[in-house]
């Protein structure tokens, strides 16, 4: 079994939650923060930290804004999503314009990616 949860990553973690982007803001604030079941944000996990995670539906949610398009980042965050889904980790991803432009979209992906996992 993988000790999946960093507590070296815990303070870095706090710091990211005190400095959400607007769009991580918006879905945290106006969907996520109180959906059930419960998400938490910035969550460490393996090596990395999550935008938002579900424990009970075992999926993370990631906002990405553009450095997430460059080459190296996009190569990263692939092997990223292997070894969570490697642990039983779903991730969805979106992007900071799916946020502010489909945000009702965005938040019917998610719930109904949830109902599918859990039920």
């Amino acid at each position: 079994m993988h000790n999946i949860y960093r507590q070296d990553l815990r303070e870095k973690a706090q710091i990211l939650r005190k400095n959400m982007t607007p769009q991580e803001k918006h879905l945290w604030y106006d969907f996520l923060r109180d959906y059930r079941p419960r998400f938490y944000r910035q969550k460490p996990m393996l090596t990395y930290i999550l935008d938002f995670y579900c424990p009970k539906a075992r999926i993370a949610v990631e906002i990405d804004g553009s450095q997430h398009f460059e080459e190296n980042a996009m190569l990263y965050d692939e092997s990223r999503t292997q070894e969570l889904h490697d642990i039983g980790i779903d991730i969805l991803r979106y992007t900071n314009r799916d946020v502010e432009n489909t945000f009702k979209s965005v938040c019917l992906s998610i719930e109904a990616a949830i109902k599918e996992k859990i039920n």
